[in-house]
């Protein structure tokens, strides 16, 4: 990737952290500070792609789906193979687990810690 292509990642990656959907809000509030004995970064650059949340020490991504992916299975499919090639975990949460289940979600990151 250009150095030019990854500058506009990561000026991206900065404006969605200050404007985090809401579901990425609430599980930030549970990730933070290494609460599940790892850090985590929200919305970070991984490769060409920007990842809701990225634990880099134990390579896991986590991915907040709401509507938007809805139609996008392919898409997220590709994704997930291209960050795999480059060594990381994609562990898809569905949006409205996080919203209405929150202890659901963060139970989904602590397994998907345990099984590195």
């Amino acid at each position: 990737m250009s150095q030019s292509r990854h500058l506009v990642l990561a000026h991206r990656a900065a404006a969605m952290r200050g404007a985090p959907t809401t579901t990425e809000a609430l599980l930030w509030q549970q990730l933070r500070g290494s609460r599940l004995g790892v850090a985590f970064r929200r919305q970070v650059v991984v490769g060409r792609y920007i990842a809701d949340f990225c634990a880099p020490s134990v390579r896991l991504v986590v991915e907040v789906d709401g509507g938007y992916h809805a139609g996008r299975a392919g898409a997220d499919a590709r994704r997930d193979r291209d960050l795999g090639r480059l060594g990381y975990r994609v562990l898809r949460v569905p949006a409205d687990v996080v919203l209405h289940r929150i202890e659901q979600a963060v139970a989904l990151v602590s397994a998907a810690l345990r099984h590195r």
